[in-house]
């Protein structure tokens, strides 16, 4: 993964939280029953620390069973330099260690930000250029990652190897505390002023950088340009009024010596914070990190705490533009408001919790009052981008708004959350909704997740980072049972809290973004004065400054150009790794199959529905149909009741569609409706009574809701473009090659992105409500339907008996003859292209204008499916085409915050870049990367890093809820991942030379291999205006 700025980490613990058949009404019993045991042996060891002792430079400070989570944390700091270290033992092989620092920068200059990039470009003990990339393909990581908040940085890893873990934490260690931090390394990953055509000197000069482009990519969107400005605002006095990850027109400020004093005074043992989780013993790490690092340096006395802010006497009010939103389903309705509160500290742990749920009472679920006095009245589209309960500053804050509004309905939605928050203080919550949120918390608590070490040092980082007692805040249990004594005990307990920290709180701001037609324009002649200054303020230093720009280029040019040996970085070796997959048994009674897992009390359900019969309009609407389905009312019972009822019982019930190839052919396809939910195994019945009513009695007639919903979705899939462009361009792309991708298109991409917004700008709902209503009748066919349910060994016997009575129950008894489903169907699914392409193969090339300061760009090819040989091969070829390729030319030269290969989704093999400044350059840089690869060069080191990238994403750990979906929902048995896990393993260089030859270099006789797409989004391009006939330009989609 590409390291990541994260400004909104919000991340807290309610949201952590053989085949036989049989045709008889007993219950199925596994013929083996899987051995899963808790290692009782790893916690009571974990136990017997004590307060006050001694290890490895450390002593213990606090040890704590956190029995909800099976988990023991244990805190400790160092004798020498003060740094802390929290240990969270649990039976878990997917270990986590993580190192943060609290920064705290007093300028927009993303000082921070810059810093994260740079350290992991090159330390003492590995002197290689980016060795953080390089160890993406050395090791079995299960994530790499680093993350830039608005008051700390993090590294964090998480791996199943031993070695690897070993690796990972000194190439960590000695990145944060022994960086290089060079200037080159600056010049690259924070700014430069730099010859737009590096080899035309007469070429403009102007701004570049990774985190540059990067920031430019962020602020392209009005949302988060919203997000920031509420925190900027609310909490004025210190490092949260400025920006962290950098504004573009202050990161230009920035000095190579500031960046290095930054380091000095921030990353230091002193104001460093470690974590570490899962089932490794706890001593070898400790023993790592203090006599290889810690012991080498002194305690120093750090200025880096965030004081609380100074209260406001009376509210506050901010109004600030953006550009306008294209794909607004009302141009006229482009305006946010958001009033905001700033609440408690967040060290007060136990006040922390009780306003996070009287927060998520307000606000979340049908049946919350904000749900239904802003999003019900239709004024707007939805909340703003950020709302609800904020704790990851060291104030704490609630915000609550609408956007999609007409600018003149501002006094009306600030009057109506006044109006809600007084009947919240007067009349409280009902005692189900309560219940139901608690019971979510205990729910979460159970519900396991594939990187859970991962999520809780994320949870736990800014109560930590603040010096706030993290035990504590890991002991949601005894907070929810303090809470219960507290509403028995004061009946009126959050009535009180409404009042003191909503009704009285004169710290309260109101933000209001409206959209400016001159925004953009604005924005640009800042940025041209800004750089004007910048070559100004260079010429006056530096008389040579054009000769000092060029001889840089050049130096910059030659390190990134530079042949690396990567032999100092430690690595995991190919053949260390397993041969075998781990098999995934499941039981098959009728149409449903078993899958028994240590689910931890948890049973987890999933409907798949045939979507084969759909026409065409109506698979127009068929995402539109998941996302309503389970939100709307039944005839039974109405949409609030039923949302109660799903709180009270699940964790949710969604649905969503399925497209997915056959693994053997990829003229056969299915389309389908997969409905999932879990719940606490007591359960069960409630679960599937739901889910019953759902199936037979769902109800499409209600226009309000219909309405609300709808704006919600065009709103959702509107603003996701520009956090997601490249996804958006390698869908177009992949949609003129193959009719399935061309079916994702439409259900996912640009075009459901247009007929949303169509749809929301409707007058009359009448075919849309019989539209809908006429899926449901397609869909939910008891002939066309296969369940799959995940559960423990104990339960198996009682869930099975639940599913056999729901099953006969659900719909009308299935009958002989009929369509058959679970088969994939026939499909014409190869487009005919030899007629539509041009000499090289490429059958569109769509430039979408969008308004953005940075492009993303797609390219695909279409390939062989799963089964094929092929298919594993090509995944190793696009790992090393972008490790030994793309990483280089298009992030390090080319400025671009990512870009790469992929070629893990059968039939495809894809190129993308994200957030990029360069346009057609980068898609000339896609064929020298496939010309690169068709001449072979690359080494047999290259080769085995592509691999163990290949194996990182084969290897990554499943959840026990999805044990058994490829099998169910993709039609992957464990024979074919056995095969294609050993193609991988067997992939030579002449295999990935062929692979690069036959489908990306040029169009074969088949009229299938080596033909391709490109799509670009972005801002206009004069270039592309010059070569209209090669390009289909799009001003609108």
């Amino acid at each position: 993964m590409l390291c990541t700025f994260k400004k909104r980490v919000s991340v807290t613990l309610l949201q952590l939280i053989k085949v036989g058949k049989s045709s008889s009404s007993r219950a199925i019993r596994p013929e083996t029953q899987l051995k899963h045991s808790e290692n009782l042996t790893l916690l009571r060891d974990a136990l017997l620390y004590n307060q006050g002792q001694r290890m490895c430079g450390f002593t213990v400070q606090e040890v704590c069973e956190i029995d909800e989570l099976q988990m023991v944390a244990i805190l400790l700091s160092h004798d020498k330099t003060g740094a802390q270290h929290l240990h969270l033992a649990r039976d878990d092989p997917n270990n986590t260690f993580s190192v943060m620092f609290r920064t705290t920068p007093m300028d927009s200059t993303g000082v921070a930000h810059i810093l994260e990039h740079t350290v992991l470009c090159g330390s003492e003990s590995y002197p290689v250029r980016d060795p953080f990339f390089k160890m993406l393909n050395r090791s079995l990581a299960t994530f790499m990652n680093a993350f830039t908040a608005s008051d700390w940085t993090m590294y964090p890893f998480s791996t199943q190897n031993t070695t690897d873990f070993d690796n990972l934490l000194h190439v960590y260690l000695d990145a944060v505390f022994h960086p290089k931090l060079s200037h080159l390394d600056f010049l690259q990953e924070g700014w430069r002023l730099e010859h737009e055509d590096v080899t035309e000197p007469k070429s403009d000069i102007i701004f570049k950088g990774v985190v540059y482009n990067e920031m430019k990519g962020v602020f392209s969107n009005p949302q988060n340009t919203f997000v920031r400005a509420v925190q900027r605002a609310l909490l004025p006095s210190h490092t949260y009024s400025v920006e962290s990850g950098g504004d573009p027109s202050h990161i230009t400020d920035l000095t190579w010596s500031q960046l290095k004093e930054f380091h000095r005074t921030h990353y230091n043992p002193s104001n460093a914070r470690f974590l570490t989780y899962g089932d490794r013993p706890l001593n070898s790490t400790l023993e790592v990190i203090d006599s290889e690092f810690l012991s080498k340096f002194e305690a120093v006395k750090t200025d880096t705490k965030v004081p609380l802010e100074t209260r406001w006497t009376s509210p506050n009010r901010v109004e600030i533009t953006c550009r306008p939103e294209p794909m607004s389903h009302d141009p006229d309705k482009q305006t946010t408001l958001a009033v905001s509160f700033m609440l408690a500290d967040i060290r007060d742990v136990y006040e922390s919790f009780v306003l996070n749920i009287i927060s998520t009472l307000l606000v979340d679920g049908e049946t919350s009052p904000f749900y239904h006095s802003l999003l019900e009245a239709n004024i707007g589209s939805d909340y703003p981008p950020v709302v609800g309960y904020q704790g990851e500053t060291r104030n704490a804050y609630f915000t609550i708004g609408l956007q999609g509004i007409h600018s003149k309905d501002c006094d009306k939605v600030e009057q109506i959350i006044k109006e809600t928050l007084d009947q919240a203080a007067s009349e409280g919550f009902e005692k189900k909704r309560i219940e139901a949120l608690l019971h979510r918390i205990e729910l979460t608590q159970k519900h396991q997740t594939t990187n859970f070490g991962l999520n809780l040092a994320l949870a736990v980082s800014s109560v930590w980072n603040h010096d706030g007692n993290v035990v504590d805040f890991l002991q949601t249990s005894s907070h929810v049972q303090k809470f219960r004594e507290d509403l028995k005990k004061y009946p009126n307990f959050i009535q009180q809290k409404i009042e003191q920290h909503f009704k009285n709180n004169t710290h309260q701001l109101t933000l209001v973004m409206s959209p400016d037609c001159q925004h953009q324009q604005i924005q640009a002649s800042q940025e041209h004065q800004k750089l004007q200054k910048v070559i100004t303020r260079m010429s006056d230093s530096d008389p040579q400054h054009q000769t000092s720009l060029i001889m840089q280029a050049e130096e910059l040019a030659s390190q990134q150009n530079k042949k690396v040996d990567p032999s100092c970085l430690p690595t995991i070796k190919v053949e260390d790794l397993d041969a075998n997959i781990q098999c995934c048994p499941v039981l098959v009674d009728q149409n449903v199959q078993y899958c028994v897992q240590p689910t931890n009390g948890v049973t987890y359900f999933k409907a798949l529905f045939d979507g084969s019969l759909l026409n065409d309009h109506q698979v127009d609407y068929l995402s539109l149909f998941c996302n309503l389905v389970t939100r709307m009312s039944t005839s039974k019972t109405g949409y609030k009741d039923l949302s109660q009822r799903i709180e009270m019982t699940t964790g949710g019930l969604e649905a969503s569609y399925l497209v997915s190839e056959d693994p053997s052919d990829l003229n056969r396809h299915q389309l389908g409706v997969v409905f999932s939910s879990y719940c606490l195994d007591k359960n069960i019945p409630e679960m599937l009574t739901l889910w019953q009513e759902i199936f037979n009695l769902v109800e499409f007639e209600d226009e309000g809701r219909l309405v609300t919903l709808i704006q919600m979705c065009a709103a959702d899939l509107a603003n996701s473009i520009v956090n997601s462009g490249h996804s958006f361009a390698m869908m177009d792309a992949a949609s003129s090659l193959l009719k399935t991708n061309h079916l994702k298109q439409r259900l996912q991409g640009l075009r459901q992105v247009k007929f949303m917004k169509d749809v929301a700008q409707l007058n009359d709902f009448t075919q849309v409500k019989n539209t809908l209503q006429e899926i449901a009748k397609v869909i939910i066919d008891a002939k066309r339907v296969r369940y799959a349910v995940n559960t423990s060994t104990d339960r198996l016997a009682a869930v099975s008996l639940s599913m056999q009575k729901f099953v006969q129950e659900i719909l009308p008894p299935e009958t002989p003859g009929g369509h058959q489903w679970g088969q994939f169907n026939l499909t014409d699914n190869i487009k005919p292209l030899s007629a539509s392409s041009d000499q090289q193969g490429c059958v569109a090339r769509n430039f979408y204008t969008m308004p953005f300061s940075v492009h993303f760009a797609g390219q695909a090819y279409r390939t062989v499916p799963y089964n094929h040989l092929d298919f594993a091969r090509l995944r190793v070829l696009a790992s090393l085409m972008s490790s030994k390729f793309l990483h280089k030319e298009i992030r390090e030269k080319g400025g671009a915050y990512g870009g790469g290969a992929s070629g893990h989704t059968p039939g495809l093999f894809q190129l993308y870049s994200y957030r990029d400044p360069k346009c057609l350059e980068t898609v000339t840089c896609f064929k020298e990367a496939i010309d690169w690869a068709a001449q072979g060069s690359f080494s047999q080191g290259d080769i085995e890093e592509a691999k163990l990238s290949v194996f990182q994403k084969l290897d990554m750990p499943i959840a026990p809820s999805n044990k058994g979906m490829s099998l169910f929902l993709n039609g992957i048995t464990d024979e074919m991942r056995q095969t294609h896990r050993q193609t991988v393993l067997d992939v030579q260089g002449s295999h990935l030379q062929h692979s690069a030859i036959k489908y990306l270099s040029s169009p074969g006789d088949d009229g299938c291999h080596g033909y391709h797409a490109t799509t670009i989004l972005g801002p206009e391009n004069s270039l592309l205006k010059e070569s209209q006939s090669k390009w289909t330009i799009n001003t609108t989609l």
